[in-house]
């Protein structure tokens, strides 16, 4: 057998599915783990009302880490002022780059309503997140390395009609390997993805989009709300490493079990993190009724969690209000300290204070409201 040499492009990269036993005893028995837990996930997030507000704010979280594992560095902060602002946002090229993951993952998330996953789903996502019209690479010379020595690691294989060839046995893999367990299908093909590399960027990144995205064909989530890139930017050497293991050792069952591990790290984690996104909706509604039922509206609650930055213009585009009384209401909102009201040029944003804290933080949890006293909730009804 020939030893492998990272210099040289990989043209012997074996097609799927692999040699061996893929489903050892204990994947098998961590698969058991990782199906409870997403089915957990999905359970919780069917109780948000709004299923809006989940496929907002998880993405947004998702990618942020995402585009860090890439050394793509964004702060939550500028990546909720640009979605709130869309076209309007002067934010930097790291901030750009990061919210077009998010809008990438939607677009695919979109596409799965009138075909499976195919290479030219990974085609338009990794054109998407990377904001130019991209295709399967056609020239040499890709090679990946070290980010601290500049030594190559890993030379992907080079030939069009060979990654394409490759690509639709991955394809294939996918949609008909299915006496496989749908989560060991997913990191076998995380893996070949990678491995083929099949674009001159955004590889990585549109391989955690097509992991997300397969989950959700395959039934295991009803939304793109895994937050799988927080396990993997937490564990970045060891994602690597069992990478090329696969490669240099065809280790695989290491590999499937440190995917498996972290799906299942993550949907337990997201769905806390939803539950708590619950409770602070809830809590919301019940002290924005108590402190300012002149303008309460559920409707109104709803708005200021679309996104954690909100604007007047989001109001009116609700219908709940004229332009005049929707920016009345959220100076409202301001003053009893549910939101704070920031100047981002010309426009004016409401930032919902506790939900964006809640979503940037590791912890669930989320400061209480001030009790209203009897007699100021008297005043306020007057």
């Amino acid at each position: 057998m020939k030893t492998f040499d990272p210099t040289s492009p990989y043209n012997a990269l074996p097609k799927l599915p692999p040699a061996g036993d893929l489903e050892t005893k204990a994947v098998l028995k961590k698969c058991a783990s990782v199906h409870a837990a997403l089915a957990a996930l999905k359970e919780r997030g069917r109780r948000i009302p709004d299923q809006s507000v989940l496929i907002n704010a998880i993405p947004i979280m998702e990618a942020k880490d995402s585009s860090a594992i890439e050394n793509i560095v964004t702060t939550s902060d500028a990546l909720f002022r640009d979605a709130s602002l869309k076209d309007d946002s002067d934010a930097d090229p790291a901030t750009k780059e990061a919210s077009r993951y998010r809008s990438a993952l939607q677009l695919g998330f979109q596409t799965l309503a009138h075909r499976p996953i195919t290479t030219r789903t990974a085609v338009d996502i990794c054109s998407d997140l990377k904001g130019v019209d991209l295709d399967v690479r056609s020239v040499p010379g890709t090679k990946l390395r070290n980010t601290n020595t500049g030594d190559v690691i890993y030379t992907p294989p080079e030939g069009e009609v060979l990654l394409r060839e490759l690509l639709a046995n991955w394809e294939r893999f996918l949609n008909d390997a299915t006496e496989l367990d749908p989560v060991v299908r997913m990191a076998v093909g995380h893996y070949q993805f990678e491995a083929i590399h099949p674009f001159i960027d955004g590889n990585g990144r549109t391989g955690r989009v097509i992991n997300i995205l397969f989950l959700i064909e395959q039934g295991l989530l009803d939304l793109p709300t895994l937050y799988l890139s927080r396990y993997i930017l937490a564990n970045r050497a060891d994602y690597y490493r069992l990478l090329l293991d696969v490669t240099t050792k065809q280790a695989w069952e290491a590999w499937i079990l440190y995917m498996l591990d972290g799906i299942e790290n993550t949907a337990r984690w997201t769905a806390e993190k939803i539950g708590a996104i619950y409770d602070l909706i809830d809590a919301t509604v019940a002290y924005v009724r108590d402190a300012a039922p002149k303008i309460y509206t559920r409707e109104l609650v709803d708005v200021i969690f679309m996104q954690p930055y909100s604007r007047i213009q989001n109001v009116v585009e609700r219908g709940l209000a004229h332009r005049e009384k929707a920016s009345r209401d959220l100076k409202h909102l301001v003053a009893i300290g549910v939101l704070r009201e920031i100047k981002v040029g010309r426009e004016k944003l409401f930032l919902n204070v506790r939900y964006a804290a809640l979503l940037s933080g590791d912890a669930n949890t989320f400061d209480a409201f001030a009790k209203i006293e009897p007699a100021a909730s008297a005043q306020s009804k007057k």
